[in-house]
């Protein structure tokens, strides 16, 4: 491998080079500022490197990692995703009695676990991407590890990620004796070695679904979803909704597209039947919760059900649909997560239902964004989720899964009930604040009602990618259909 062949790669080492620089910062001096200041400066620079790796595509680099039109187009929003959370968690921290700094060096190595599973070709490739996301997040929700729920979601994502990489290795020993091979691409053209094996190949599939649908948070792999989102710091479960599962779909989709899952009835089956469970389980059990945190929990399974809806359907179309909800699925939940960060400190964390009770009032800057994130979700225009949703749909009926697109609908009817009690949350309560002599806060710049500009900032900007692309989706919708069209049909 020479200097040229490392230009691929540019986006993943300055990644690596930006967390290991954070490390020696905090050996030699801990200052918190400089560390953030590091983070963003990284991640930044890794992003502009996106525009050098992309020449000349697709590369393979080594036969662990193929960096192609596709995979840098996830590995773009992983890394806006990352620099957002980045900039939300800051103000967050800095409250913190204890030191906080490790805690973007820890963010900085999930981000390169992603990043890998976005860009692998090959089963190695795959589980060293998964393991240095999955044991980054240990020490992230666990982060300080002065609170007792944040220990406990720690240890219950700890044990069952554990169970869980079992199975995947399991999975992926049975995939390779049965094919005698670990490259993805290699698998598109193989066929089992011997007739028999046909059996052991379906039960290596059936594995490798397990390790994704706990990733995914996918019925029935999502026990550990609730009490993680609710026991995690609001930055940390704003980056496992966004960053960590949309690595994991990525690869997902990459290696499906190569092992035309439409040809594997028997697979194709039980994941429309976890796709099925996930739209309705996650819906119905969010009817009924008061905490937020568990309310968006419970609402991202139904979510990636609606993925799997474009994800069963054939065709370029459909991935396209895919990348384009994922997209915006990303700028809604990090809005959301974001606002509930600004509200929250490390005394108490704004997620019952009764805080938000004539938040809009109080805070009502803060309640439009959160109000926008949350008719996003619930695929009300002018917003993006309606489009990403209608596209999505769309994709099934192409593929005529009429019974997919039928409980898709079904359940974005049930979510609305949930998104609006909360919407409705905020309205409420203006007369006893004039009962009280509390005049309702006369709105201001959410500048000045967040305790960072960045993090203002940041939250501004994906406000305004929202509804833009909510109202004109045409420029995000091209620039995926070029960026797809790599992916094998």
């Amino acid at each position: 491998m020479n200097t040229v062949d490392l230009i691929p790669l540019l986006p993943l080492i300055l990644v690596s080079v930006t967390a290991v620089a954070v490390l020696i910062e905090i050996a030699i001096r801990r200052n918190y500022q400089i560390v953030y200041l590091t983070s963003l400066a990284g991640l930044v620079l890794s992003g502009l490197s996106l525009f050098l790796a992309s020449q000349n595509l697709p590369v393979h680099v080594t036969p662990l990692l193929v960096v192609d039109s596709y995979g840098l187009y996830f590995v773009a929003i992983i890394l806006v995703a990352a620099f957002a959370v980045t900039a939300i968690a800051y103000p967050y921290f800095r409250s913190y009695p204890d030191q906080p700094e490790e805690f973007f060096a820890l963010l900085l190595t999930a981000t390169l676990g992603a990043m890998v599973l976005a860009l692998s070709n090959h089963f190695v490739s795959f589980f060293l991407g998964l393991e240095l996301l999955s044991i980054s997040l240990y020490g992230m929700i666990a982060y300080p590890s002065l609170y007792r729920d944040r220990i406990e979601a720690s240890i219950k994502y700890l044990v069952l990620a554990g169970i869980t990489s079992s199975f995947l290795l399991f999975g992926m020993a049975l995939i390779y004796i049965s094919m005698g091979t670990m490259d993805f691409s290699q698998m598109s053209l193989s066929k089992p070695i011997l007739p028999g094996f046909q059996l052991v190949l379906t039960a290596g599939w059936g594995l490798l679904l397990a390790g994704f649908g706990f990733k995914l948070a996918l019925v029935p792999f999502q026990f550990w979803t609730p009490d993680v989102y609710q026991g995690a710091p609001a930055p940390v479960t704003a980056f496992i909704a966004t960053v960590s599962k949309g690595g994991t779909f990525a690869l997902m989709l990459r290696y499906f597209s190569l092992l035309p899952i439409v040809q594997i009835p028997t697979l194709w089956d039980i994941f429309a039947v976890i796709a099925i469970a996930s739209m309705l389980f996650g819906n119905i059990v969010a009817l009924v919760q008061n905490d937020v945190k568990r309310i968006l929990a419970y609402s991202s399974i139904a979510h990636l059900g609606y993925l799997l809806v474009a994800f069963l359907a054939s065709g370029v179309y459909a991935k396209n649909a895919v990348a384009f909800y994922l997209a915006a699925y990303f700028i809604t939940t990090l809005i959301a997560f974001g606002v509930i960060t600004s509200l929250s400190n490390h005394d108490h964390e704004f997620v019952a239902m009764e805080d938000y009770r004539g938040l809009f009032w109080k805070r009502p800057w803060q309640s439009i964004l959160l109000i926008a994130a949350l008719l996003s979700l619930a695929g009300i225009p002018p917003t993006a989720g309606i489009i990403g949703k209608i596209f999505l749909a769309a994709a099934g009926v192409e593929s005529a899964l009429w019974l997919l697109v039928l409980v898709l609908v079904l359940g974005s009817v049930i979510g609305l009930f949930y998104y609006l009690r909360i919407i409705i949350t905020m309205f409420r309560g203006r007369e006893e604040l004039e009962e009280l002599g509390e005049a309702p806060e006369t709105p201001r710049l959410a500048i000045q009602i967040t305790q960072s500009p960045l993090s203002a900032f940041t939250l501004i900007i994906l406000f305004l990618l929202l509804v833009g692309v909510g109202i004109y989706p045409t420029p995000l919708l091209s620039w995926i259909s070029r960026l797809i069209a790599g992916l094998a049909a």
